[in-house]
């Protein structure tokens, strides 16, 4: 088949690298050429926009960072709109907003052209080991076609409704991990001051109901002072901006979703946007 991939970053690297090395003849489109030199040295055929990749591609995977990148590549004068769309299937993996989602949707379905936002889970990790969570929103129709795709790049994927749901769904995501990782954080911060042995301790939790992705995942990573991203601190904050404001319209108040995202903002303030998210623990550790 072919696949075009837009967004080269930390995951997309991975997840292109894994439709290719599956047989898939893969176009790539990075605003940053040289971040996707690795993946077109493994046999990704680079293309000039959005517009080219979607040209030569019949499904059109993105994941980029923010809401207004993904109306950029969608919208944009070179974008993917600006194509002949009709007969391909376009696919959102950003995790966006749900009015995005159903804009894009809409505009696909004007154009002949199906659509399926499908935000993931699984950080760089996920993507790396074929395990993402693939949470997707669009048509039964369309999702049963990509099931092909996602078995190469996920472990779990589920249709959750119309366009918009898959986003809906990221945002439920992310506000079970802004819980967990503030938790693991203030556990590990607990631990060092009592004179716990901190390795000990997250082997400990981990037999228990404690046990969390993100103790077991980034707990480590703490400990070897890695703040590399798996999910930059950055992103991590739109995420949980774009879940309050969908609360808000939902006319829910989520405070500790809230009181997880100032948090990250200070830690955003303090120059540690571009680290992963368990760098939390430098606003206790100073390491």
């Amino acid at each position: 088949m072919k696949i075009g991939f837009i967004g080269i970053g930390v995951m997309g690297h991975s997840i292109a690298g894994h439709l290719l090395a599956a047989g898939h003849e893969v176009s790539v489109y990075n605003r940053t050429k040289s971040k996707a030199a690795a993946i077109v040295a493994m046999g990704a055929v680079w293309q000039d926009s959005p517009r080219q990749v979607t040209e030569a591609s019949e499904v059109i995977f993105s994941m980029v960072g923010y809401p207004q990148d993904v109306e950029e590549i969608y919208y944009g004068k070179n974008g993917i709109f600006a194509a002949e769309v009709r007969g391909k299937i376009l696919v959102d993996m950003t995790t966006s907003t749900p009015t995005l989602a159903e804009k894009i949707a809409e505009t696909a379905a004007q154009r002949g052209a199906e659509s399926m936002d499908a935000p993931v889970s699984g950080g760089d990790l996920g993507a790396k080991n074929a395990t993402l969570t693939i949470m997707c929103g669009g048509s039964q129709g369309v999702f049963d076609k990509l099931v092909p795709l996602f078995k190469v790049i996920g472990k779990t994927y589920a249709l959750h409704g119309p366009a918009g749901k898959g986003q809906h769904t990221k945002m439920a995501n992310q506000i079970m991990i802004a819980g967990t990782m503030t938790g693991m954080t203030e556990m590990l911060v607990y631990a060092k001051a009592a004179g716990l042995d901190l390795p000990k301790v997250i082997d400990t939790l981990a037999g228990g109901s404690a046990s969390n992705w993100s103790m077991e995942n980034y707990g480590p990573r703490i400990l070897k002072a890695d703040y590399s991203p798996g999910f930059f601190v950055k992103h991590f904050i739109k995420d949980l901006k774009i879940a309050l404001e969908e609360a808000q319209k939902l006319q829910l108040n989520l405070p500790s979703t809230q009181a997880a995202c100032q948090l990250y903002e200070q830690l955003a303030a303090e120059g540690y946007e571009n680290d992963g998210t368990q760098a939390l623990i430098k606003l206790w550790w100073n390491q």
